[in-house]
């Protein structure tokens, strides 16, 4: 927008009634104070948070880790830090780098890790390996301007019409313009624009779309209210950035018709949350004959039982378990899917079942957080791209036996109580994917505390790399078990435990140097 116009629309009643509303010092720090003069904003800046986000843009990787612990020694909580590395992260990448919102993405789940160490000596552990990727990647970033600059301040209304514009100029692939219908939401506490935002992410479907906002929406509760618009705003330069450039656009096609559709046609705009609780055999049944169907057809089940008042939670329980089944069962990367770092067999990182998992997980954290719109069309979206997902893995995957079944089974139950906490750390530091998860299922057999398994895979998920996924899945697979009934839970730990073994053998940079500083 031009700086005549900007003027303009600051000159507006309404505009002015807003920042005086907000208060000068809160205008500033979302980056809405007026344009005096002839001065544009410089730089994006979060007021108090300022100095702590400097220091981590300014200090280079090979020293990061040292100055953190200095700074939490002399009284910065680690929290702090998270918050303010995804700030730093959000200014200068916005949802454009791939390793940038990855790394974003981390922060939240590193952090829930750091809380379940306790006081142990090595707490920070966690946040320390993600605040070392984040420096590095803004090393190999280089200096330049950030991606996020200041947003003019534009009054808000409640028409209908203006969230669908968010949702319009990103079809335009129009940035200016698409930064402009977001505009009015920065001013306002995060969950308000959350709705007008979905309007605009659940118009395609992949992993990193959905994820992005349920972490940012997460990471708000960390960096308050008037920042919380910086972390959800990278949506709209994600979604721009990654809008198909031909009006043929086969990838979100059937998605844009079915999905609209289901919503009118079983009158899911407005209906009241469901609340007919469901028994194991209905979860069970659900989730095999979604993963069944065709991506349309997942969509459809899920309208379906939406309209007829079935728990939403119910509904997400079934589509995180069919995330799960792809884990379990999957015969691993093959052929052109492997990598340096992913070999053959292995299933840690971008694999489809650890993607699936995490876009269920992030599905249904929006769908907590919005109105029944945002609620119905992030279930309906689930379920779509569950049946896409185990579509890539073709039929076979359907009636494949999970890893840790048959042999492996046999095996784990020859282990005593006393020694399978030891036996699962043996079973991940040998890559051996199938008795890790065998045993993960015995634990639950033996009606062991959960908290023995988590901890024996938190361990591993912060020492090895992860292929940028590990601190984001392990906070997936612990939320599903905690929200899965007990009867059907332990197979989310197990799919951890696979995904653990597998990734064993890649050790993330950073870990041995934060954990040789903080001792203990």
């Amino acid at each position: 927008m031009a700086l005549r116009n900007r003027r303009e629309l600051l000159s507006d009643t309404s505009k002015g009634m807003l920042l005086a509303g907000l208060g000068l010092s809160i205008s500033q720090d979302l980056g809405l104070a007026p344009l005096w003069a002839a001065e544009e904003p410089a730089r994006l800046t979060f007021g108090a948070r300022e100095p702590l986000v400097e220091f981590l843009a300014q200090t280079p990787p090979e020293k990061i880790i040292q100055a953190c612990i200095a700074k939490i020694r002399t009284g910065t909580s680690v929290r702090d830090l998270v918050a303010a590395a995804a700030l730093t992260n959000a200014r200068a990448f916005g949802g454009e780098d791939y390793v940038g919102f990855h790394t974003l993405m981390a922060l939240a789940p590193a952090w829930s890790m750091t809380n379940e160490e306790g006081n142990s000596p090595q707490a920070a552990l966690p946040v320390l390996k993600v605040l070392y990727r984040n420096a590095n990647r803004l090393k190999e970033r280089g200096t330049g301007p950030d991606t996020l600059s200041p947003l003019p301040a534009v009054a808000i209304s409640a028409k209908r019409g203006e969230k669908s514009a968010l949702r319009d100029a990103v079809r335009a692939k129009n940035l200016n313009q698409s930064e402009q219908a977001f505009a009015p939401y920065a001013s306002q506490a995060p969950g308000y624009g959350i709705d007008a935002l979905m309007e605009m992410v659940d118009d395609g479907a992949d992993v990193h779309r959905i994820v992005l906002v349920a972490k940012s929406l997460e990471l708000s509760g960390f960096v308050g209210t008037a920042n919380a618009h910086t972390l959800l705003r990278q949506s709209v330069h994600y979604c721009v950035k990654n809008e198909p450039a031909t009006s043929n656009n086969k990838q979100f096609d059937e998605l844009r018709r079915v999905i609209p559709a289901l919503l009118e046609r079983h009158q899911l705009l407005s209906a009241l949350r469901g609340t007919r609780r469901m028994d194991d055999a209905w979860i069970s049944s659900f989730c095999r004959s979604t993963l069944a169907a065709t991506p349309a057809a997942a969509a459809e089940a899920v309208a379906l039982a939406l309209a007829e008042g079935i728990n939403p939670e119910d509904i997400g329980e079934a589509l995180a378990l069919g995330s799960n089944h792809l884990v379990l069962r999957d015969q691993g990367r093959q052929g052109g899917e492997i990598q340096p770092n992913k070999p053959a067999g292995s299933v840690h990182g971008d694999s489809t079942g650890v993607h699936s998992g995490d876009t269920t997980h992030a599905w249904r954290a929006i769908a907590r957080a919005g109105n029944v719109r945002t609620l119905h069309s992030s279930l309906i979206l689930a379920g779509y791209q569950l049946a896409r997902d185990r579509s890539y893995r073709g039929a076979e995957i359907l009636t494949r036996e999970p890893v840790y079944a048959g042999a492996a089974a046999e095996a784990a139950r020859g282990v005593t109580r006393e020694r399978i906490a030891d036996e699962l750390k043996v079973a991940i530091s040998a890559s051996l994917q199938a008795r890790a998860a065998a045993l993960v299922v015995r634990m639950g057999e033996l009606g062991m505390d959960p908290a023995i398994a988590k901890g024996v895979l938190r361990k591993f998920a912060t020492t090895e790399d992860g292929a940028l996924h590990a601190e984001k899945y392990y906070r997936t697979t612990c939320d599903d078990f905690q929200n899965t009934r007990q009867s059907l839970r332990w197979t989310h730990l197990a799919g951890l435990a696979r995904v653990t073994a597998s990734a064993f053998g890649f050790k993330a940079a950073g870990v041995d140097e934060a954990a040789s500083i903080l001792g203990g």
